[in-house]
């Protein structure tokens, strides 16, 4: 049986990026996304997570904007193709995504997701 304080002890012990890790792991959940440490390759999902990061190919390249995408879990990476951009996604935007999932290179990605941007506090 857990007594009810052993969970106030746990977080007790986590570091600072734990804290902030369980509470995307939760508002992902809530917003109705798979945690991405769980996806299968091939499978179709849905994820929610923040942008940490956006890599913009060279314009000698074939265009496409590479996101990375934070559940709390681990990265998964996004790429829409023929894009350079794309309206309100940045570092720190939260979305919620929805594709097949590959792996490119080792990396867990979702190829032309269909997105919807989270706002602020929901």
């Amino acid at each position: 049986m857990t007594r009810p304080w052993t969970r106030v002890l746990e977080r007790l012990r986590m570091t600072p990026e734990q804290l902030d890790a369980d509470t995307m792991v939760a508002d992902s959940q809530r917003r109705g996304g798979k945690p991405i440490r769980d996806l299968a390759d091939r499978q179709v999902a849905t994820v929610s997570g923040a942008v940490r990061s956006i890599i913009l190919r060279p314009a000698t390249e074939v265009p496409a904007l590479v996101a990375e995408l934070y559940d709390g879990t681990e990265p998964l990476t996004l790429v829409w193709l023929g894009r350079r951009e794309i309206l309100g996604i940045h570092p720190g935007t939260v979305l919620k995504a929805t594709g097949r999932v590959t792996r490119y290179r080792g990396v867990k990605t979702i190829f032309n997701a269909s997105y919807e941007i989270i706002p602020p506090h929901a």
